[in-house]
């Protein structure tokens, strides 16, 4: 144990990140952010009875709604207006990046370099509010008839008015707010503000877990296991999460100038064993909650439809495993396909005069890249599959409680490994800027 707190110590330089003021300007920023975004998750909606909600809420227990008020830090269980978070802005991005690649006039778009993407992103916030409208306009019909209309102190137009543009504009704020930390914070703002969530719920469902335990409704060995399957499922996460499959790469001599020969070296092509990293379980978690969780707020009476989707998609049931894999593994391959393309690494190696032991450059260099990737990636998602859905068969055999497993407890470690990674990188920076300044000063005395 001290020799992994030295080496994290070593790696990450608090004296550099004392001296990096830009660095410790975008903590702050990233920090007041985030402290914005969980404050908003306490104010409540307009027209809203608490108590009536809590009552209909605390009738809901251990369905979706327990596991869409994790990734809404709460703010469905408190009816705030973060309520639908940025689910709205997550499912219009699944929806721009597949079609950016089968209709022909987004695919060109794309193409564009940095002003097409710029554009699609631009399509992606247009969807955005269109979502967000219409699932916000379904919640607000749904509060009327919840709890049997006690819910909602005043229904009606000016209910339903006031509550589609507090929602929808809270959604808007919020995917604007994650666009800030991306572009002027560190880390990716979409998946802080999801962690930010899962991290502020982790107390309560802890002590609710403990209560129970206290209680009888949970063994005490059955607690013992969860704590051991947490720390396992951590280390087993962090561990697949800094895999690599390293490819050779040979650079042969070569000559610079007159008399001078650059020494032949090799090196490597890393490839993470999960390159996807935590977009898969997001996607198809909001693939699979937005959806059912209108379905539970509509209250499904009346219709067989809507009883069916209730009743197959619940948590823990067989149904709802089998979608939840396969849009793992979906966006899995999805998504490393739209990041990773084996043609432009290959390019760039023949560019630099870089091969791969036993195969030609060129296409053969790109095909052996896409077989090896591709290998790794059915690797990678069988991973994401088995720890997403260790939580759903707990909970299917023994009614654990426990919802930070799997899904949550990915995103958490992740985006921890990620926003360190980013940090890192930062300081580096900032130390190579500190070098380059001593060197010019070192040159101008010495001349």
């Amino acid at each position: 144990m001290s020799s992994a707190t030295e080496q994290f110590a070593a790696n990450f330089n608090f004296g550099a990140l004392a001296r990096a003021g830009d660095l410790k300007a975008r903590l702050k920023f990233t920090l007041l952010a985030l402290l914005i975004y969980r404050a908003g998750t306490y104010i409540p909606l307009p027209g809203i009875d608490p108590q009536a909600w809590q009552d209909f809420f605390s009738q809901q227990a251990g369905s979706i709604f327990d596991m869409f008020n994790m990734f809404a830090g709460g703010a469905l269980q408190r009816m705030s207006i973060f309520t639908m978070s940025i689910m709205p802005y997550i499912t219009a991005a699944i929806i721009m990046q597949i079609m950016s690649h089968m209709v022909p006039f987004l695919d060109k778009i794309r193409r564009e370099g940095p002003g097409g993407q710029q554009k699609i992103t631009q399509y992606t916030r247009y969807l955005t509010i269109i979502f967000a409208t219409v699932q916000a306009f379904a919640l607000s019909t749904s509060l009327e008839s919840m709890g049997g209309g006690s819910v909602v102190i005043d229904p009606g137009f000016f209910f339903r008015a006031t509550t589609v543009i507090t929602l929808v504009g809270a959604t808007v704020f919020l995917m604007w707010i994650g666009e800030q930390i991306t572009a002027r914070g560190v880390g990716n703002g979409l998946s802080l503000i999801i962690f930010a969530g899962i991290v502020a719920e982790l107390p309560r469902a802890v002590a609710g877990t403990l209560e129970m335990s206290l209680q009888g409704a949970i063994a005490p060995f059955l607690l013992l296991f969860i704590v051991v399957m947490v720390v396992a499922v951590m280390t087993f996460v962090v561990f697949m999460e800094r895999a690599q499959r390293r490819l050779v790469v040979q650079y042969p001599k070569r000559q610079v100038s007159a008399g001078k020969m650059f020494e032949g070296t090799s090196n490597y092509l890393p490839l993470k064993l999960n390159p996807a990293g935590v977009i898969p379980p997001i996607f198809a978690s909001a693939l699979l909650l937005s959806p059912m969780t209108m379905v539970g707020l509509s209250g499904s009476d009346g219709s067989p439809i809507l009883d069916a989707l209730s009743r197959h998609l619940q948590h823990g049931s067989a149904t709802f495993m089998i979608l939840y894999a396969l849009l793992i593994v979906f966006f899995c391959f999805f998504h490393t396909a739209i990041v990773h393309n084996p043609d432009d690494q290959a390019d760039n190696m023949k560019r630099s005069g870089g091969f791969i032991p036993g195969i030609r450059p060129g296409p053969p260099t790109a095909n052996y890249i896409n077989f090896v990737m591709t290998r790794i990636i059915v690797i990678g998602s069988a991973y994401l599959v088995f720890v997403c859905l260790l939580p759903e068969f707990l909970l299917a055999k023994y009614g654990l409680p426990f919802y930070f497993g799997g899904t949550p407890l990915l995103i958490v470690v992740t985006v921890t490994i990620d926003t360190v990674a980013h940090i890192q990188s930062h300081l580096l920076a900032h130390q190579y800027e500190g070098l380059l300044k001593k060197t010019k000063l070192g040159g101008k005395r010495r001349t």
